[in-house]
Order: structure tokens, then C-alpha cells, then sequence
């Protein structure tokens, strides 16, 4: 009966196995087996078919025969649409993440500052707007940022302008919308560390001289980083890939490779080069998070 049961433990996964095997089944679910779909799809040939693509493998008298179709990634690297794309797509990210991040900052800083009441409700404010579907919010600025509305109707009640600016269906409406939309996801994780910061050595810095700018410069900033790193990434990662808010804001000189991506994909039924610039989408992406898993994994060994 004793063996029984230790063969019966041994059966049963321990704790530590269990909390890591759940969430490595989802990732394997949902972005392992999505991802090698999408992989098989690139390095086949568009064809008039449904789906619209050639099968990359046969299997026929016994003999199973593989045909990788590289001309897609090819393409990617002589047209220069898609070099434009890209590079649109990495500019408007990395901008848009230090516009967030500059506005972010004093905000996350201003609100721990605050009592713990007051935290909780700016925290509130902060996050409200995301419980709404980014598609109503990002027509909501249409509407704001066109000609008769809501911002050029100020300006010329002001008598700032005498005319309509043309703001809407610019880089600068993009610009608008991604920081607009993905503030909150540098605000929180910048609060979250910031509110963890021991005040006691902001104080022992100013009773040696330091001033208020040094003691931010130099203390505050640099306990910051995780928050910083973890704000950016949050940040700069979701905005490469944005469709909404370009093809609603954007006009023609705004090409990101999310709207690149929805054209090969539905309006010209080529899933082939659709699906090899999804997958070099997510190899440059894997860049950034890999040198943030490298920095955590440095701290750690400082630590430790």
C-alpha cells in the first residue's frame, strides 16, 4: 500500500510543475502553434484556392516531399514599400513610447506624492478610458481633430487661428492617438515602482546639499529603470503592430505595417507575403524582449 501511493505521488505533478506547465501550455496554444501556422503559410505561394495558398509539403507513393517558397521574404527585402513600413512602423513606435514616456513620468511620480485615497481615484482616472473599445475612442478623436471640430472650433474661438488647421489624417493625429491610447500602460507600471521608492534617501541626499533636480536626476530616475524598461516595452511592442488608430487618423503618407498587413491579407488575398511580414514583425519584436529579459536576469545576479 505504501509503494502504491509514492508510485501514485510521483503520477502527480508537484506544485512548482503545475504553476509552470499551465501557463507554458497557453503560450504553446496561443502563440507557439498561431506562430508556426502562420511560419508554414509564409514559405508558400498565393494561389487561387481557399484558403488562397499552396500546401508547402505532398505526400505521394511513399515519398513525402517539402517545397519552401523563400521568394516571399525575398520580396520583403527588395520592395520598398515594405522596407518603408517597417521603419514607419519602428519610428512611429519609438516616438510615440518617448512622447509617453515624458508625459508619463511626472505623472506617475505626481501621484504618489498624493495621499492614499487621492491615489486610488487618479489610478481610477487612469484607467476608465481603457474599459471602453479603443474603436469608439479613436473615432471620438475624428471627431475632436477634423476640420469643424472640437479643437479647431476652440483655436478659432480663441482667435488663435483664423482658419481650420488640418490635423486629422496627418502623422500628428497618429501621433495623438497612439499616445492618447497607451498612456495608461506607461503610467501604471511607472507608479508601481515609483510608489515602492524609500523616501528616507531622498531626504538623507538633501541634508548632504543635494537639490531637488539632483535628487531626481541621480536617485529617483535611476531606482526607476524597471518601470521605465517595463513602461516602454509595454508601450513600443503593441504600437509596431497598430492598425486602428493609423488607418483611422493616418492619411496616405502614414504607412505602418499593420496596414500593410490587413491589405495583403483581405484586399489582396496574398496570405503567403502577409504572413512573412507577420513573422519578421514578431522576430523584431523578440529583439527588444530579450534584451529586457537579459537586463532582469543581470539584476537579479546583482542581487542575488
Amino acid at each position: 500500500m505504501k509503494t502504491f501511493n509514492q508510485q501514485l505521488l510521483r503520477l502527480v505533478p508537484s506544485g512548482r510543475k503545475l504553476v509552470i506547465g499551465i501557463p507554458f501550455l497557453w503560450l504553446c496554444l496561443f502563440f507557439l502553434l498561431p506562430f508556426f501556422l502562420v511560419m508554414k503559410i509564409s514559405f508558400s505561394e498565393a494561389a487561387l484556392a481557399i484558403p488562397p495558398y499552396s500546401e508547402i509539403y505532398t505526400y505521394a507513393e511513399q515519398k513525402f516531399n517539402l517545397l519552401l517558397n523563400i521568394g516571399n521574404y525575398t520580396l520583403l527585402g527588395e520592395d520598398e514599400l515594405y522596407l518603408s513600413a517597417y521603419l514607419g512602423s519602428l519610428k512611429v513606435a519609438l516616438l510615440s513610447t518617448l512622447m509617453c514616456l515624458v508625459i508619463g513620468f511626472p505623472m506617475a511620480y505626481a501621484i504618489t506624492k498624493t495621499s492614499k485615497e487621492a491615489q486610488n481615484v487618479l489610478l481610477l482616472l487612469i484607467m476608465m478610458p481603457t474599459w471602453t473599445a479603443i474603436l469608439i475612442r479613436v473615432y471620438a478623436w475624428m471627431g475632436i481633430l477634423s476640420n469643424n471640430g472640437l479643437l479647431n472650433g476652440f483655436l478659432m474661438w480663441t482667435g488663435l487661428t483664423s482658419h481650420p488647421i488640418e490635423i486629422l489624417n496627418t502623422n500628428t493625429a497618429v501621433y495623438i492617438g497612439v499616445v492618447y491610447a497607451y498612456l495608461p500602460f506607461m503610467v501604471l507600471p511607472l507608479y508601481a515602482n515609483l510608489v515602492k521608492h524609500d523616501g528616507s534617501l531622498l531626504e538623507a541626499a538633501s541634508d548632504l546639499g543635494s537639490s531637488n533636480f539632483n535628487n531626481f536626476w541621480k536617485i529617483t530616475v535611476p531606482l526607476a529603470k524597471n518601470g521605465i524598461i517595463a513602461g516602454c516595452m509595454l508601450v513600443f511592442i503593441p504600437v509596431v503592430g497598430e492598425f486602428v488608430i493609423p488607418e483611422l487618423l493616418g492619411g496616405p503618407e502614414t504607412l505602418m505595417i499593420g496596414r500593410v498587413l490587413w491589405q495583403e491579407f483581405f484586399n489582396n488575398r496574398d496570405w503567403p507575403v502577409a504572413s512573412a511580414l507577420a513573422v519578421v514583425m514578431l522576430l523584431i519584436l523578440i529583439v527588444p524582449i530579450l534584451l529586457f529579459n537579459r537586463s532582469q536576469a543581470k539584476e537579479m545576479e546583482a542581487r542575488g
